[in-house]
């Protein structure tokens, strides 16, 4: 299929993004949008076109932001350019959403017509309206048998503060009145605002590794023009590149002379890391350099921590190498060496969530094939010490002695949950148990209640989400921001096997869950440890002292068996001989801990 992109106005330039809850049908509009401009032929065509990694569209969500331009004729007859940027959907991901956002004067917002408005819906509408983004309202999945379009075009409307009757409903699926969408944004999202003779500002919203071409900075052109001879700088972490090339996604990579103001595409800068080319940062002329960044820039923050060991110690080169490559296409993953007495020699990661953990996990499994073991996932704690100076700890294995800390301070996050007014009451429960502190509640629509709650990171990150949606029967949907670091009773619960500390195993807790998160620790552990030859001591300590202990006790071997009858003293000799071996092995003797092991740590909260 040939191509005809030539100069096109700005006034007939739209640059917009589409944004929904997980699963209410982003990609699939996408989809029909790239069929309907004929961008993508339906000799070409697969499901969920713009998600290119296999993990995107087995999950049903989109991991990587994308762009692609369409050429639409309007039935006013005007040829336009639309630039429409995929963001990713799940709150892990939500600073490539912001600065996609920032690349869009316009954004498509789709709600599933059997689900109503959810979590994320609010949670992206908010960050388009902060962005001052035109927003047209979409019902979609209007032919499922449990859509009620009538309902929730009620909840928009009061919440938008416009006519139900202009919110528009289609169904991506069948292709049902989605033209309606393409002239609602060539009707209502404003042309991109900007001037070509200003010295050039582009914004990177994304970028990924290329092997050839080096790393594919996602740009839009704010200010200013760019060519593919000029040098450019990358004003945050200053490095001069010559272009490669520039173009646009097509949807595929397709090269230009030059890009104006207000135009999406691409520069492929030659750089071998993304870390060279933050998600964020503006680029600029090395001759003619702007005066200040775009602004909005920040350094994406890992909030969940975790070990990562190879399964055999044989493999760590292999899970170096790996990391090394995955950090290539993905700059918020960050990793450093770290030695566990129990495990070995591994890595300690840093994750925007325990999604993003997730997504790590499976791609290192099935895209370099390794076997590995992940300890329980961990939060940063910022430690004051006593002579003042403060150190960030994201193992429980680093926190310092007892004697040398002031206080211990632990990530709070701002959590709204959306969910239908019968599961108050539940939820509630929920969050108390989990240290968590009521701060107010709205009524986006009837029968809908928003909760806002704070509440401790660590006591979120692990099933929280699962429990969240069982107690609703799977309605409740969840958003949540990092708000700040506060001080509590925290300390460190280690567990010792056979009086060693095992370093894996141990977790910062609050004072007052110690003895118990410890005593079902002891339990658990009983139970998964395998029987040796000799006792073996499990024991959980913290503040100082021994909360819990459990024996797993010894597999014996008879050794009166061969005795029959005879002198008692010869009974005694070779048990006396049995006891001594015992006390020997003990010594010398290693438990294995197997992998389930660390895994229990993650599932104390199920009983």
């Amino acid at each position: 299929m040939s191509y005809t992109f030539g100069a096109i106005m700005t006034s007939h330039i739209r640059n917009f993004c589409i944004i929904a809850h997980i699963d209410h049908g982003k990609s699939t509009l996408a989809d029909r949008l790239l069929h309907l401009t004929g961008t993508v032929s339906d000799r070409d065509t697969t499901e969920q076109i713009l998600d290119t990694m296999d993990l995107e569209r087995e999950k049903g969500v989109t991991i990587k932001a994308s762009a692609v331009r369409m050429d639409y004729t309007a039935r006013d007859g005007q040829s336009y350019e639309l630039n429409l940027i995929d963001t990713p959907g799940h709150v892990d991901f939500g600073y490539e959403v912001s600065r996609a956002l920032n690349a869009c004067e316009g954004a498509v917002l789709v709600v599933d017509a059997s689900q109503g408005i959810e979590a994320q819906t609010l949670a992206n509408l908010y960050a388009a309206l902060e962005a001052n983004l035109e927003i047209i309202p979409v019902i979609n999945k209007i032919d499922l048998q449990s859509a009620r379009p009538d309902e929730v075009s009620e909840d928009i409307a009061s919440l938008l503060g416009v006519p139900k009757e202009s919110i528009i409903r289609i169904s991506a699926k069948e292709g049902t009145n989605v033209p309606e969408v393409l002239e609602a944004i060539v009707r209502q999202v404003p042309p991109p605002k900007g001037d070509d003779s200003l010295p050039l500002r582009a914004l990177i919203f994304d970028s990924h590794y290329d092997s050839y071409k080096g790393v594919i900075a996602y740009i839009r052109v704010m200010e200013g023009a760019i060519s593919s001879t000029q040098g450019l700088r990358l004003m945050a972490t200053r490095s001069d590149i010559k272009p490669v090339e520039i173009g646009i996604f097509a949807p595929n990579l397709k090269p230009m002379e030059s890009l104006t103001a207000g135009e999406v595409g691409y520069v492929a800068t030659g750089l071998k890391t993304v870390h060279d080319c933050r998600v964020g940062d503006t680029v600029t002329a090395s001759a003619r350099p702007a005066p200040d960044p775009w602004p909005g820039y920040r350094h994406p923050k890992p909030m969940v921590f975790a070990g990562i060991y190879p399964a055999e110690a044989d493999d760590y080169p292999e899970l170096r190498d790996a990391l090394d490559k995955l950090q290539l296409n993905d700059a918020s993953l960050v990793f450093a060496p770290e030695t566990s007495q129990a495990l070995g020699f591994g890595f300690r990661a840093g994750f925007l969530g325990l999604f993003h953990m997730e997504i790590i996990q499976e791609r290192l499994e099935r895209e370099y094939d390794l076997d590995m073991v992940f300890t329980a996932p961990t939060v940063a704690y910022e430690v004051l010490l006593r002579n003042e100076t403060t150190v960030l700890i994201n193992s429980p294995a680093g926190l310092p002695d007892e004697s040398e800390i002031a206080e211990i301070r632990e990530p709070w996050m701002n959590i709204e949950i959306i969910t239908p007014t019968d599961y108050y009451g539940p939820i509630m429960d929920l969050v108390t148990k989990r240290r968590g502190a009521f701060k107010s509640q709205e009524y986006p629509a009837p029968h809908r209640v928003q909760l806002n709650f704070e509440i401790p990171l660590s006591e979120i990150i692990v099933d929280f989400f699962d429990e969240l949606k069982s107690r609703t029967k799977g309605y409740a949907s969840l958003d949540y921001q990092f708000a700040e670091y506060r001080p509590d009773e925290l300390q460190r619960l280690e567990i010792l096997v056979n009086g060693e500390p095992v370093d894996a195993l141990a977790a910062i807790v609050h004072k007052k869950d110690a003895y118990h998160k410890g005593q079902r620790m002891i339990t658990k552990l009983k139970g998964i440890i395998p029987r040796q030859l000799f006792d073996v001591a499990i024991q959980a300590s913290g503040g100082g002292r021994i909360i819990s202990k459990a024996i797993v006790k010894a597999t014996r071997k008879d050794v009166l068996a061969k005795c029959y009858g005879g002198d008692i003293t010869r009974k005694k000799k070779l048990l006396e001989k049995q006891k001594k071996g015992k006390k020997r092995l003990k010594m010398v003797g290693n438990v294995e801990i197997p992998q389930e092991a660390f895994m229990a740590v993650l599932k104390l909260e199920e009983e």
